[in-house]
């Protein structure tokens, strides 16, 4: 339960495309290995009060070492929206596979590159060791995260809007100045069609700064999934 709850909400395996029968097969080969190595287990009947809460102590410690990953991209996402709405482009959407949801281009492209970075680095099998070294440190148990780990994962989620908000303020900073430029321009000669070259320009130049930027914003990103793997180990007490 612990290892196919990961598996439910880690990034790259929660995804719509891949098939709940990998994600069942990927748990039930983990469990498998896993199981030799594993302390003493406790004798508990299945269907009885301590069997039951148990299983949604183990569910608990699966999903929230994935969600807090989650929020980790949750963050690009967001920062990708912001950046999109500031450079005219809020109306060209797509499907991110990631949440299933529409999502801007730009959100999209930030997406598709974190989650390269994310497979470079060999972040899901960093996951994946965490919890299995976490039967160690967290036996299986009726205990489970307790209440400082929960609010030390809400606070935690305040980065979901301060990260997305650090990765795109260079540009939506920059786009905030063009805009302002073109106003004083508009209101000192109403005569120039000034819409219909701001547009143009701010897109291309949008499009400029997001190229140039995309090396920070990664370095950044990469950052925040080093303290997410500190966080889910202070959960998991590694």
């Amino acid at each position: 339960m612990r290892i196919s709850a990961m598996f439910v909400s880690v990034p790259l395996f929660s995804i719509q495309s891949v098939p709940a029968r990998v994600r069942l097969v990927l748990s039930v080969a983990i469990t498998l290995v896993v199981i030799p190595l594993l302390p003493p287990l406790p004798t508990v009947e299945m269907f009885s009060y301590t069997g039951l809460m148990m299983a949604i102590a183990q569910v608990m410690i699966g999903l929230t070492s994935g969600f807090i990953l989650q929020l980790a991209f949750a963050a690009v996402v967001f920062a990708g929206q912001g950046i999109a709405l500031s450079m005219g482009l809020g109306f060209s959407m797509m499907v991110d596979p990631q949440s299933g949801q529409q999502v801007p281009v730009v959100a999209q492209l930030y997406t598709v590159t974190a989650t390269l970075i994310f497979i470079s680095l060999n972040g899901h099998l960093v996951l994946i060791q965490m919890l299995l070294d976490s039967f160690k440190t967290l036996p299986i148990s009726v205990e489970g995260i307790n209440a400082t780990g929960i609010w030390s994962i809400i606070v935690w989620s305040s980065q979901m809007f301060s990260g997305g908000l650090l990765l795109s303020m260079p540009i939506v900073a920059s786009l905030l100045l063009v805009n302002v430029i073109f106003g004083v321009a508009a209101r000192a000669a109403p005569q120039l069609q000034i819409f219909s070259v701001g547009f143009p320009v701010t897109l291309m130049l949008g499009l400029l700064l997001v190229w140039k930027t995309l090396p920070d914003v990664l370095d950044q990103f990469s950052g925040m999934l080093t303290d997410a793997y500190e966080l889910i180990g202070q959960l998991l007490r590694l």
